[in-house]
């Protein structure tokens, strides 16, 4: 087995196609279905299943792909420290934070960090279930990470500061009058969720148990934008980290009481370079601690 054939495979999974995954990385199709068969022989198994929609990972496939992007992202963490010199930084940063969080902070860290090493490739993406943040960051696939809660040692996992969650309302709705909205006082209320594994609806679960609500569900959904654009047409109430409320739409968000956080901790990947040490020294730098409302607002 090779490295051009973990990253031929994965191609082959994210396109669908051999033709697709061929244009996509720029080689020639035969080469890459030749590559590709030769793969499967070698380790006996099915690694795609052939369907009029295309080609699907097999339930081996898919184990197969998840330990290969682990191989194929080391080897390009690899190549990174090679190229890089003392003043300058090429590669590709792979970043992922728990849905919600950073929305308002990575954005500006994020083009400080462009600014600083123009030639790093960085790759950013919302994950919802925290389990499975975790589990990409143990399995060292990911450069950097966001989330509420890690087991790490200091050396790997960076406290930056807290979440707030925020309560968003409908265009008119009575408890807008209010500074801060009681979780009590919404025990009526329709609640737009988010889908079943994600971390975010399994704090809202846990705020409205809390808080002796029952969770009645208008809608699901898998954004925080989406969650907050429908409550504010009034399909239903939602809540969402606070940083995460689109701008245009905060005159709608309230903090509530009892009030809900969540720890903010950047996780690092073991032998972090230059980029990581980077990113996580420009996001100490933002604003964690003061109302992300008010800092939009403003």
């Amino acid at each position: 087995m090779s490295l051009r054939q973990f990253e031929y495979a994965l191609a082959v999974a994210e396109a669908g196609s051999v033709t697709a995954a061929a244009e996509m990385l720029r080689v020639a199709q035969p080469s890459m279905s030749q590559q590709i068969r030769g793969l499967e022989r070698e380790l006996g198994v099915e690694l795609f299943a052939r369907t009029p929609g295309g080609l699907v990972p097999t339930a081996v496939g898919l184990a197969f792909l998840r330990e290969a992007e682990v191989a194929v992202s080391a080897a390009r963490r690899a190549r990174a420290t090679a190229r890089a010199g003392a003043d300058e930084l090429a590669g590709e940063l792979l970043v992922a934070a728990q849905m919600g969080f950073g929305t308002r902070q990575l954005p500006g860290a994020l083009g400080a960090l462009r600014d600083r090493f123009p030639r790093l490739e960085v790759t950013v993406f919302e994950e919802p279930s925290s389990a499975e943040l975790d589990r990409l960051c143990r399995q060292g696939v990911l450069n950097f990470a966001l989330m509420a809660a890690c087991d790490r040692s200091p050396e790997y996992a960076h406290r930056l500061g807290e979440e707030e969650f925020v309560v968003v309302l409908g265009e008119g709705h009575p408890h807008l009058a209010a500074d801060r909205v009681e979780l009590s006082d919404l025990g009526g209320e329709p609640w737009i969720r988010f889908d079943r594994d994600s971390a975010l609806d399994a704090v809202l679960l846990d705020v409205l148990r809390t808080n002796a609500l029952t969770p009645a569900t208008a809608a699901r959904v898998s954004q925080t934008a989406t969650a907050v654009r429908w409550a504010a047409h009034g399909l239903g109430v939602t809540l969402v980290p606070a940083s995460a409320v689109p701008l245009g739409y905060e005159h709608l968000a309230r903090p509530v009481f009892p009030a809900v956080s969540q720890p903010v901790i950047a996780v690092v990947r073991s032998g972090a370079g230059p980029g990581e040490t980077a990113l996580l020294d420009l996001l100490r730098q933002e604003a964690w601690h003061e109302s992300a409302l008010v800092a939009q607002a403003s």
